[in-house]
């Protein structure tokens, strides 16, 4: 079976926000619908180990930022890549609220203000169906998943539900010649012949070179 046949399926970016007692925390999806029009029901799929699934689970409210085109990189990534349970995801952009859920600060189409209702297990996800409660029009084209991979060259974090494994490269008896360094925040890889310079700065995700580590 070809799994690359479900990357035609369609999907956006958003960034979920949600209170851990007083602790704003959050993180990036890609699955998000309207399953009604009357009195708005939505529904999110966030992986289990998402410590933001949890905090939802507590408190029930929580925000959606529908991210554009022109979102800062970074948040998507710092959303994306790293967890809530021992980072603070807001500390580099700053936060507001509304109705009580944290919004990360910068450009997005859109925010959504919802509380869940129902938490649908999916073996590895779980589905969150969940009502409208308020709404913010703002500025920007939405961005789908497919530009974020074609243009800004994204990959999916490990908890997203199109996360496929990357097969290991066979080895071969030619010799290596370039160093690889990852970007442990986005995932972006560089190659190079020589060490990586101290003043490099991640392409996608704007990252310094301390996130960088060699394989």
């Amino acid at each position: 079976m070809d799994i690359t046949a479900l990357f035609s399926l369609s999907y956006g970016l958003y960034i979920v926000g949600a209170m851990d007692g007083n602790r704003p925390v959050g993180c990036t999806i890609n699955t998000c619908f309207q399953v009604t029009s009357t009195n708005p029901l939505l529904a999110i799929s966030l992986n289990k180990n998402n410590y933001t699934l949890e905090a939802i689970r507590r408190n029930k409210r929580f925000s959606l930022s529908v991210v554009a085109e022109d979102t800062d990189n970074m948040i998507i990534a710092t959303f994306g890549f790293m967890s809530s349970r021992d980072n603070d995801k807001y500390a580099d952009f700053g936060h507001t609220t509304l109705e009580g859920a944290p919004l990360v600060n910068g450009t997005f189409c859109s925010r959504l203000v919802l509380d869940a209702e129902q938490f649908i297990d999916c073996e590895t996800h779980c589905i969150v169906v969940a009502r409208l409660v308020d709404t913010r029009k703002e500025e920007g084209k939405p961005m789908t998943y497919e530009y974020y991979h074609r243009v800004v060259k994204g990959k999916a974090p490990k908890n997203a539900p199109t996360f496929v494994e990357e097969k290991p490269q066979e080895k071969t008896s030619a010799p290596i010649a370039k160093r690889k360094y990852v970007c442990d925040l986005c995932g972006y890889v560089v190659e190079t012949d020589n060490d990586l310079p101290a003043d490099y700065k991640c392409p996608l995700c704007g990252a310094d070179r301390s996130h960088f580590v060699e394989e």
